[in-house]
C-alpha cells in the first residue's frame, strides 16, 4: 500500500512543481507600469531648432573681487548678512591690514619735511648774521697786510744801510706775502658767502624732495589698494571673506562676487555639431529647470567666436568630455519671471534647417 502511495505522490509532486514554475514565469513576464518622470522635460516650441543649455549671468558677468595685496582682513563693510545689497562703483567692500603702511607713510612725511627744510636753508643763504663777521675778517686781513707791508718796506731800507741782515728782511717779506694770501682767502670766502648756495646743491635738494614725494605717493597708493572697492554698480551676489582671515594675492578663492543685475543674460552653449546650423540673431526661448511650463523670451546680444571646451554635461549618451561649444549671449526679456544668477536653463533656438541625425554605429 505504501508503495502505491509513493508511485502516485512522486508524479503528482513533480506536476505541481511544473505548474508552479509555469505560473511564476507568466507572472514575471507581465508588463510593469510606466513611471512618469519627476519633472517633465521642456517642450520644444519650434519645428526646427537647436537645443542647448544655458546659464543665467549678470550683464556685467560675475565679477570675482579679490585682494591686490596679501594680508589679514581688518574690516568687511558688506557682511554675509547683507548679500544682495545694491552698491555703487567705489563703495568700500573690505580692508586689508594697512597699519604698517600708515607708519611708513608717517616716516616718509617726516623725511619730506626734512628735505624741504634743507632746500629752504640753501635758498635762504647767506644768512644776514654771518655776513658782517666775514666782512670784518676781510678788513682785519687788509690791515694786517698793510702792517706787514710797512714792516717789509722799513726792513728793505735798513738792509741797504746794513742795519739788519738779509735773513731778517726775507722773514718780513714772507710774512707780508702770507698776510696778502690770507687777505685774498677771506675775500674769496666773503664772495662765496654772498653768492649763496651752489646751484647743483639746490638741484640735489630739490631732487631729494621729489624723491620723498614719490615714495609717499607709492605708499599712499598701497594704502588705497588695501581698501578694496566695488569696480562697477551692481549687486553683491556672494561674500566669502570674514574679518581676521588671511587673504593672498592673487586670492585662492572668490572673496566677493559682484554683478550688474539691471538686465540678466543667458550664456548659451551650442555644441560643436550644431554650430553649422547656427546664425547670428536667431530667435530663442528658454525654460528654467524645474519650471517647464513658462517660456522666457530671449533677445540676441552677441556671439563669442572662440569655441571653448564644454564645462557642464547634460547627461546625453552622445556627449563626450572633449566636446567643445560655441557660447552665445542672449538677454532675458523684461517681462520674464524672476530668475537667479547661476540658474540653468533649457534653450531652444529657431533654425531654418533640421537637426542632422547621425546613422553611424
Amino acid at each position: 500500500m505504501f508503495r502505491k502511495v509513493i508511485l502516485w505522490a512522486v508524479p503528482l509532486g513533480a506536476l505541481s512543481m511544473l505548474v508552479f514554475g509555469i505560473l511564476h514565469i507568466i507572472s514575471a513576464e507581465q508588463e510593469l507600469p510606466k513611471l512618469q518622470p519627476p519633472t517633465m522635460p521642456a517642450r520644444n516650441p519650434y519645428l526646427k531648432s537647436i537645443a542647448a543649455a544655458g546659464i543665467v549671468e549678470p550683464r556685467s558677468q560675475n565679477i570675482a573681487i579679490g585682494s591686490p595685496l596679501s594680508g589679514v582682513v581688518l574690516e568687511v563693510f558688506v557682511p554675509a548678512d547683507e548679500v544682495g545689497k545694491q552698491v555703487t562703483a567705489g563703495t568700500p567692500l573690505f580692508r586689508v591690514d594697512d597699519r604698517q603702511l600708515k607708519a611708513q607713510l608717517a616716516w616718509q612725511t617726516a623725511a619730506l619735511k626734512a628735505a624741504e627744510a634743507q632746500l629752504s636753508k640753501l635758498e635762504a643763504m647767506p644768512r644776514a648774521e654771518v655776513v658782517p663777521p666775514a666782512e670784518a675778517r676781510v678788513q682785519a686781513a687788509e690791515a694786517k697786510a698793510r702792517l706787514w707791508l710797512d714792516q717789509y718796506n722799513r726792513s728793505s731800507k735798513l738792509l741797504d744801510s746794513g742795519a739788519i741782515g738779509a735773513e731778517e728782511n726775507n722773514t718780513r717779506r714772507m710774512t707780508y706775502e702770507e698776510a696778502v694770501a690770507q687777505q685774498s682767502q677771506v675775500k674769496a670766502e666773503l664772495a662765496e658767502l654772498k653768492a649763496g648756495a651752489w646751484k647743483p646743491d639746490r638741484l640735489i635738494a630739490q631732487a631729494a624732495i621729489e624723491q620723498a614725494q614719490a615714495q609717499m605717493e607709492i605708499t599712499k597708493t598701497e594704502i588705497e589698494r588695501c581698501l578694496v572697492r566695488a569696480p562697477v554698480d551692481g549687486q553683491i551676489l556672494q561674500v566669502s571673506v570674514r574679518p581676521g582671515e588671511f587673504v593672498s594675492a592673487p586670492p585662492n578663492k572668490e572673496l566677493i562676487v559682484l554683478g550688474d543685475l539691471a538686465r540678466l543674460r543667458v550664456r548659451v552653449d551650442i555644441d560643436e555639431q550644431d554650430i553649422a546650423r547656427f546664425a547670428k540673431g536667431m530667435p530663442a526661448k528658454a525654460y528654467a529647470r524645474g519650471n517647464n511650463t513658462h517660456s522666457v523670451k530671449l533677445n540676441y546680444v552677441r556671439v563669442e567666436p572662440y569655441v571653448v571646451p564644454k564645462r557642464s554635461l547634460t547627461g546625453d549618451n552622445t556627449e563626450r568630455v572633449d566636446t567643445r561649444v560655441l557660447q552665445v549671449i542672449y538677454e532675458i526679456d523684461d517681462t520674464a519671471e524672476a530668475l537667479f544668477v547661476g540658474q540653468q536653463m533649457d534653450v531652444f533656438l529657431e533654425s531654418e534647417t533640421p537637426a542632422v541625425v547621425s546613422t553611424s554605429m
